[in-house]
């Protein structure tokens, strides 16, 4: 580890997955506490000769390589740790200052040190004694990963392999012109998406619990995940029942749609200035609390999810992994990623970004569209809730300092633009759509965007014309494909 990132982890301070120990005088008995609960839990980092605040007082350097012997010995007797477990502690200099970090991965079994276990709650190592919970701790242990489960006797026809050529597009579009799915064949591109596998404990193989989420078809689905579902409502006037609803039951690509479809038509959209292009704050948040609720997801439970849209909030909620409990904030934001297969999927067709990316998106585009922040809620249910308020405006771009009463004048020259800008907004609009959709018609656009006939054909002109897609195919038959070839048009 070097002196880097070993500052910025003293920085933070401890959490779910770095712990802090004096060790001035000896390893003390609670570090293998903490080596006990990072393997019942989801691993962890532990340095020694460091203070619960961060302030590095160091170990005696001439002992220091005595104590990892002694710490090797203690983990590798099954006496005190059943079962062992074998760690290859590090010696550390910094800033003058010995230190001995220890990597501890997650663990397929669950361990006691002296005959007590303990698991890792917040920055804490907890004893825990209670039947329910170590049964819930072996559960936890044996479904790490459920979306790599292998169904042996599902085949190509249990899946919506029709949405091959569209998922296609969308990576190419995504990539900016080309992507290695673009010239595979469907099977090749199911086992580079890691949707086709073996599982090396029982030497089955075949497809996963990732691919019928992903792609399967809606039987299956439900045959696999009885319980999956996502329960979409909004509760702005009759908040005792709802206003709309929709339970979407299918498969996470079309999911997607659904859900992003639901929300935009409850939510209004506001643009604004971003390095001079205008973006749809609501169609940003929409993503990424969409994408986080769908990729991030425990499906194997029971627990239905809920997008529910009320007056002063729109939140979500579904099963959760939990590596922790409490806030998440983008200081202490520790990506973990519960479903790696359907997260990188999402990532290769434009619908999510790095890990932990979306926390950071959210808490800065929030601010824009309701002037508040949004809030992260860690545990068995993951909880996410962004504040609306539909007066609020924020229409002048990052860094400006707007009262209410100058955000009201915009709204006015706005709608009072000039045709120009009405074509710039519109052409954003309609190219964000294309990567979702390239095979829409202009019909379809014209709904979409709910202007004529006329200015689509206008549109996709302008945009035909600057290089910035083009027309594969027929009329009837084709799709668009975004090039990125132009700059900033001139209308």
């Amino acid at each position: 580890m070097d002196s880097k990132t070993l500052k910025a982890i003293l920085k933070i301070g401890e959490t779910v997955a770095v712990e802090f120990k004096r060790c001035c005088n000896g390893i003390e008995s609670d570090t293998y506490e903490s080596v006990c609960s990072f393997l019942n839990r989801f691993g962890g980092d532990i340095f020694m000769g460091v203070l619960d605040d961060g302030t590095v007082n160091g170990v005696p350097p001439k002992a220091a390589p005595d104590m990892v012997k002694n710490f090797i010995t203690v983990i590798s007797n099954p006496v005190l740790f059943t079962p062992t477990i074998y760690l290859s502690p590090e010696i550390l200099e910094y800033e003058g200052q010995t230190i001995i970090h220890v990597h501890v991965p997650p663990s397929a079994e669950v361990h006691s040190y002296k005959k007590v276990i303990y698991d890792r709650v917040n920055d804490a190592d907890v004893k825990v004694t209670a039947t329910t919970q170590i049964a819930q701790m072996y559960i936890r242990k044996q479904n790490i990963f459920t979306e790599r489960k292998i169904y042996p006797y599902a085949s190509s026809d249990d899946l919506r392999i029709d949405l091959l050529p569209r998922i296609r597009q969308m990576a190419v579009n995504h990539a900016g012109g080309s992507h290695p799915w673009e010239n595979m064949t469907d099977e090749e591109l199911l086992r580079s998406a890691g949707l086709y596998g073996t599982d090396v404990a029982t030497g089955e193989s075949g497809y996963n619990l990732a691919a019928i989420l992903l792609l399967g078809k809606d039987e299956v689905i439900q045959n696999v995940c009885p319980a999956y579902e996502t329960d979409a409502l909004v509760r702005k006037v009759n908040v005792d029942r709802y206003d709309d609803r929709e339970i979407v039951r299918t498969n996470l690509i079309e999911s997607f749609d659904l859900l992003m479809d639901f929300i935009k038509k409850h939510l209004p959209d506001k643009f604004f200035l971003e390095d001079e292009n205008r973006v749809s704050l609501r169609n940003i948040i929409a993503r990424e609390i969409v994408s986080n609720t769908l990729m991030h997801r425990e499906y194997t439970s029971s627990y239905a999810a809920k997008l529910v849209i009320k007056k002063e909030q729109m939140y979500t909620e579904n099963a959760n992994r939990a590596a922790g409990s409490g806030f998440i904030t983008p200081e202490n934001l520790e990506p973990n990623p519960k479903n790696p297969l359907i997260a990188s999927f999402f990532r290769n067709i434009g619908r999510a970004d790095r890990l932990g990316s979306g926390v950071h998106k959210l808490f800065k585009y929030t601010k824009f569209y309701s002037g508040k922040d949004p809030v992260f809620e860690e545990g068995d249910v993951f909880r996410i809730v962004v504040p609306l308020d539909d007066d609020y405006s924020f229409d002048m771009g990052i860094g400006s300092e707007t009262n209410q009463e100058t955000n009201t004048e915009t709204k006015e020259i706005n709608r009072e633009t000039n045709r120009e800008n009405f074509l710039k907004i519109n052409m954003a609009k309609t190219l964000a759509i294309i990567t979702e959709e390239p095979s829409i018609t202009q019909s379809e656009l014209k709904d979409k965007l709910q202007i004529s006939l006329m200015s689509v054909k206008r549109l996709m002109k302008v945009l035909q014309d600057n290089g910035m897609i083009e027309r594969i195919g027929s009329n009837r038959k084709g799709y668009w494909k975004i090039t990125r070839k132009g700059g900033h048009s001139s209308i």
